[in-house]
């Protein structure tokens, strides 16, 4: 099968979809992989990289494009909406419950259209979304630590403290994986650390991780409520499956924050849990509402891609391989990559994206 991987152009994404050890590996199986030049380079990865292991190097994402099946890290930009009509597969990041122009391109193009966060296991584990939640949620407190600081527009608050002054506060809402790597981070700076969600389960496990090291709750409206105005770090993790993130904290909660306090949704790619929360850029990533500092931005494993590029395509490959293999016969097969199937012929498939857009008109 002949394979396209363009260049993102989303801002500072510096991710690749494919690596040049990928790409050796689909070479091998007689497969071609045309890499748009330079796509690799935020990556640490040279043409030269992708040339030696087997692939071409294109002067333009036209001729990315050109190929039978694309494979991307981020969703199509506006400017790339032209280029969809072309390929017979796409295999990306979506998240298009929060993308109603997207969609709409998608089912105007009659693609098939496989979202990496939607392919799901018999166990309802998400494989190619977990590499880089886990990334994002250890960055989320990183970049929460970094805006914290007097001089980004925080309260000055060092998470950890010191002897004879007191931790700052982390509120986590959402226990999933995002969550869990947010608060392995935090209690290792030394924070004082809260968790909510609404699987009991999730949270009698997440004791055997952290033990009295972070205080678990159950999430309602009222512990929420109670929790919010003292965190220092408001960190968003929630996640449904290919849903549209629901709202958890009010513009009047986040009002009652201190002047200076973070808030890091990493569920803004799904529409974000926080209302006041809205996508952000690593150009551009806060802005300052009722007082607080919001960090609104979608790609954060963009800022460490020589991490995430890797450990996406460790997760991702094997997929990438069926597809090219079997092509579309191997969603007949494959009920986890099956469930990935977004948008297909010019119909919307994803439950979660339908729910989304019931009222979709072109």
């Amino acid at each position: 099968m002949k394979i396209g991987v363009p260049k993102e152009i989303k801002d500072q994404e510096f991710r690749v979809g494919l690596s040049p050890n990928s790409v050796r590996v689909l070479c091998d199986r007689g497969h071609q992989v045309s890499v748009e030049t330079q796509a690799g380079t935020g990556s640490g990865f040279t043409d030269e990289d992708y040339q030696q292991a087997g692939g071409k190097i294109v002067t333009s994402a036209t001729e990315a494009w050109e190929q039978d099946l694309v494979v991307k890290v981020k969703e199509p930009l506006k400017q790339e909406y032209d280029y969809l009509k072309i390929p017979k597969m796409l295999f990306t990041y979506l998240h298009l419950a929060a993308d109603k122009e997207l969609t709409k391109a998608l089912i105007s193009s009659k693609i098939t259209a496989i979202a990496y966060e939607t392919v799901e296991l018999p166990d309802k584990r998400l494989p190619l979304l977990t590499p880089m939640s886990i990334i994002a949620g250890r960055l989320s407190v990183q970049f929460g630590a970094r805006y914290l600081e007097k001089q980004q527009g925080g309260r000055g608050v060092l998470l950890g403290g010191i002897p004879g002054v007191c931790a700052g506060t982390v509120v986590i809402l959402g226990g999933g994986i995002v969550g869990t790597e947010a608060a392995k981070i935090a209690v290792g700076m030394g924070a004082k650390v809260q968790i909510f969600d609404i699987n009991v389960e999730r949270l009698a496990y997440l004791e055997t991780l952290f033990g009295s090291r972070v205080e678990l709750l159950y999430s309602d409206a009222s512990s929420i409520e109670k929790a919010v105005p003292k965190a220092d770090l408001l960190i968003g993790a929630v996640l449904v499956t290919g849903k549209r993130a629901p709202t958890l904290v009010s513009k009047e909660l986040v009002s009652k924050m201190r002047p200076g306090s973070v808030i890091v949704d990493v569920a803004v790619d799904q529409g974000g849990c926080i209302e006041t929360l809205r996508t952000t850029s690593h150009s551009c990533p806060t802005y300052v509402e009722e007082g607080v500092v919001h960090f609104g931005v979608p790609n954060m494993p963009g800022a460490v891609p020589w991490t995430a590029t890797q450990a996406l395509n460790n997760s991702t490959l094997p997929y990438v391989l069926k597809l090219a293999n079997e092509g579309l016969e191997v969603l007949e097969k494959d009920a986890s990559l099956a469930k990935g199937v977004n948008v297909k012929d010019g119909v919307l498939i994803h439950p979660g994206v339908q729910e989304a857009f019931k009222d979709l008109t072109l």
